[in-house]
């Protein structure tokens, strides 16, 4: 044999990685790029599906019921999802195959019941005795609780206070707009004007579930539950009373000009076809306000509003289901890392394309809701759906930045990246971190309000956000000792877990915090042998399956529940093993481990199957599948680990 060639180029093993053969690998990795790149649109853009739980396509139904927007066709392929997804409890869990969620079973049980399955249809009777079994829909959470006040099915007096003059307070008052997160804020709005107007639906069908509920929803006056467990909730519950006795002189001095205020922050907001926030539960409040407000459905407000909500609908044969918002950026951004781990490079088209897509997108005229705090600054991020100018994510920015900059010679690249590092470090907040949406966005007394009993109404900074900025400002030739990334090193070694992990606020859990922290840590070039550092990848390595894969359970998110498992997944492995890696740990065996495992794993062409859900919208209320996960990240890792193991160096260059 020719002592110049490489033995890898024939085919044998990794020297000093035994069972991971080269060919196979190459073989892996060039079918799942090929298939990848096959599934981007024409204009350079990918867009996969994101699926939450049973209550969006039942919340769906029940819209359409509120408007008189009867679809029997579509509400009967929203109902076989609906049946499918039933959990071996009876309800409705939160995610595949998660626990009984009472807000989930009641919205999906009533769902059902509107397109007509009868009470005493097996499936149906199993979801009434579990809900009732749990406490009865009296037990729901607020958000329900509203629904069902529309529906006269509780009365008004179920939900908090919530008065649309709330939108007049001063910036310096307790409760102000600008100090709840974007989600809030829209979601918040137009059911501000629902309350205040006590809005009814129309219900043509006259449809009610009093069968759910184990007492008179009319005599039932505990209500409100302190679902932090502290003294600030139990005060402020005591507060919704009083507020209830002043609520009708307030809501006669300034109802009309509260409205005007909303419906402006609404429709200046609206969005087009994407919609207000691009987020389904903001869309749905704004057609329910509209029908409140008796506007036309002739009205291009209305259709358009319409419109925005039609299209998160996801047809699969005789099932359709509604996605609570749409991903395209975030999966062109991480598929366009994929793609150029695997090789390709800005003369490929595909990657020559999704830059193009990306910088189109960029949102450098519109000064969003971020300006309350940080009005200094030119807009310069991206959002996370196709259109959301007022509302640009921190974390979809700093990605498709680190994407762009791989190809950074391209002139049009540059200037979009410095525009938005320039934005990214405004963004920072005062304790070192990012948030996803705002800075300074951590007025924690709000999430014991009544209304707050998700207690999903900030948006702080976060570990995993922060990750992406720390690695993209590195990757931008800024080093550990540049100020704003020596604050946020310092914000991650203070969130870090006693364990070595950390938390992950956007994806499923620990794993993709642990993940997330570090990709910085090894972006800004830290030492590796730093004890922290070590018990991080002590912990990773601790979490491997007997099959070499990871995986973690959305119950994570309950801190008892923390080291629970159902299986691998593909994608939980794919960042554990890039959390490795990123510290330094390629010739590890558990890495080849794990590596063995994603060759292994049932795949189809560049689609590896799973699932387990793999994100989360807010702990313990809602969690997401991305479904593009299961695609990009394991050919994300599997080309990772061949660079690596085919070069001098064991280090990424890139900050993810």
């Amino acid at each position: 044999m020719d002592a110049t060639l490489d033995p890898r180029e024939l085919g044998a093993p990794f020297a000093g990685v035994d069972g991971i053969d080269r060919s196979d690998l190459d073989a892996i990795i060039s079918e799942a790029s090929g298939w990848l790149g096959e599934r981007q649109n024409g204009d350079g853009h990918w867009v996969f599906e994101l699926e939450a739980d049973a209550t969006i396509p039942a919340e769906y139904i029940l819209l359409n019921h509120f408007l008189d927007e009867i679809d029997d066709a579509r509400e009967a392929r929203l109902a076989n999802y609906l049946r499918r997804i039933q959990g071996s409890h009876g309800g409705w869990p939160l995610f595949h195959d998660g626990d009984f969620d009472m807000s989930a079973s009641v919205k999906a049980y009533y769902a059902l019941k509107m397109v007509g399955d009868h009470v005493d249809a097996p499936h149906m009777v199993r979801a009434r005795h579990a809900i009732l079994a749990h406490g009865g829909a009296e037990r729901t959470n607020v958000f329900t609780r509203f629904t069902l006040a529309m529906f006269e099915q509780v009365p008004w007096r179920a939900c908090p206070v919530t008065p649309v003059e709330a939108m007049l307070l001063p910036k310096f008052a307790p409760f102000h707009w600008t100090k709840v997160s974007y989600w809030s804020r829209t979601v918040m709005t137009p059911l501000m004007i629902l309350y205040s107007r006590r809005a009814k639906a129309i219900n043509p069908r006259g449809v009610g579930i009093r069968e759910l509920f184990r007492r008179d929803p009319e005599i039932i006056r505990d209500w409100m539950k302190n679902a932090a467990g502290h003294w600030i909730a139990e005060s402020l519950i005591h507060i919704d009373k009083i507020l209830r006795i002043v609520e009708p002189p307030v809501h006669w001095l300034f109802q009309k000009k509260a409205e005007a205020w909303a419906l402006d922050f609404i429709e200046t907001r609206l969005n087009g076809k994407d919609g207000l926030g691009a987020i389904y539960p903001a869309m749905a409040n704004v057609l329910m306000v509209y029908q409140t407000l008796g506007l036309s459905k002739d009205d291009p407000k209305y259709k358009i509003a319409r419109e925005s909500v039609d299209l998160l609908c996801v047809v699969h044969g005789e099932e359709e289901y509604v996605q609570p918002c749409v991903s395209p950026v975030w999966d062109t951004c991480l598929a366009s890392h994929a793609m150029q781990e695997a090789g390709l490079t800005a003369a490929d088209s595909e990657v020559a394309k999704s830059n193009e897509w990306l910088r189109d997108r960029q949102i450098l005229d519109v000064v969003g809701d971020w300006e309350h705090n940080r009005g200094h600054l030119r807009p310069g991020g991206w959002a996370f759906q196709y259109n959301n100018d007022y509302y640009p994510d921190v974390d979809d920015t700093a990605v498709v930045v680190m994407a762009l900059a791989r190809s950074q010679e391209d002139e049009a690249n540059r200037e979009a990246i410095a525009r938005a590092e320039e934005w990214i470090v405004g963004m920072q907040s005062s304790n070192g971190g990012w948030g996803a949406f705002d800075a300074e966005n951590q007025h924690d007394l709000l999430n014991y309000i009544p209304f707050a009993d998700h207690g999903a109404l900030l948006d702080p900074p976060t570990v995993d956000v922060s990750a992406r900025c720390i690695g993209m400002l590195a990757q931008l030739g800024r080093k550990k000792d540049d100020p704003v990334v020596a604050r946020g090193m310092n914000y991650l070694w203070r969130e870090q877990e006693e364990d070595g992990s950390w938390f992950g606020r956007w994806g499923t859990n620990y794993i993709y915090g642990t993940w997330s922290a570090l990709n910085a840590i090894n972006a800004v070039d830290w030492d590796m042998t730093d004890p922290r550092v070590q018990k991080a990848v002590t912990w990773l390595k601790s979490r491997q399956q007997p099959d070499g894969g990871w995986g973690e359970d959305c119950a994570s998110y309950w801190k008892e529940r923390k080291d629970e498992v159902k299986g691998s997944t593909p994608s939980q492995t794919s960042w554990a093993l890039l959390g490795l890696m990123a510290a330094g740990e390629v010739d590890s065996p558990e890495v080849e481990r794990g590596i063995q495992y994603l060759m292994n794993a049932p795949r189809n062409g560049g689609k590896w199957e799973e699932e387990l859900y793999n994100a989360v919208g807010f702990p313990r209320i809602f969690y997401l599948r991305y479904h593009g996960y299961s695609a990009y990240f394991p050919l994300w890792t599997l080309a990772r680990y061949r660079n690596l193991t085919s070069g001098n160096s064991k280090r990424t260059i890139h900050g993810i």
